[in-house]
């Protein structure tokens, strides 16, 4: 990720920043990301989603992103665990949502906390990797959406599905990737 310039999102009347971990871990002995469902309940009730949640009076989103690493899945990290950022995602719920891209070697068990988090899921980087992961499908509008295929009936969109797809072009394969203009569908307004 060295030679990767993130694109931050301008500070704007009504703004909301939140930062998310891509977590990347070893699970079983295969390198992996973590990625939650959320509760049934409150924000993003029953979502597909990365660690991660909105900023705090005074807090940068790299921090948030390790503070609700803590808090919802119970995995501790600091500054030094970090790799770096991809691009600031401009959700259409109004906030610009900062992914951080977190390594940790030895992290202990997962605590996930039945309050913000249904299930925990490992996504290996091979099945992020693979050809077959990303599809996009046709609007009417002319514009395409992204599905991130992680299982046989599990597809992520954006805003999760177009870090996913970023950390997977930039970290994984190398390539020089922008999410800024993905289309979100409209139950992400929330």
């Amino acid at each position: 990720m060295g030679a990767f310039r993130h694109t931050s999102v301008a500070d704007a009347a009504g703004l909301r920043r939140a930062g998310v971990a891509v977590c990347v871990l070893d699970h079983g002995g295969v390198p992996s990301v973590v990625v939650i469902k959320r509760a049934y309940r409150g924000r993003n009730a029953g979502q597909w989603g990365l660690p991660g949640g909105r900023a705090e009076e005074g807090e940068a989103p790299e921090e948030a992103a390790l503070r609700e690493l803590d808090e919802e899945v119970g995995l501790a990290a600091g500054t030094a665990d970090v790799l770096g950022r991809l691009d600031d995602f401009p959700a259409a719920s109004g906030f610009a949502i900062t992914p951080v891209v977190v390594v940790l070697d030895d992290p202990g068990p997962l605590r996930p906390s039945p309050d913000e988090v249904h299930s925990v899921h490992h996504v290996t980087l091979e099945l992020l990797a693979a050809d077959g992961t990303p599809r996009w499908v046709p609007q009417l509008d002319g514009g395409r959406l992204l599905q991130m295929r992680l299982g046989p009936e599990w597809l992520v969109h954006p805003p999760t599905g177009a870090m996913l797809w970023q950390f997977r072009e930039v970290v994984l394969l190398g390539r020089e990737a922008r999410v800024a203009d993905f289309v979100q569908p409209d139950w992400t307004r929330n």
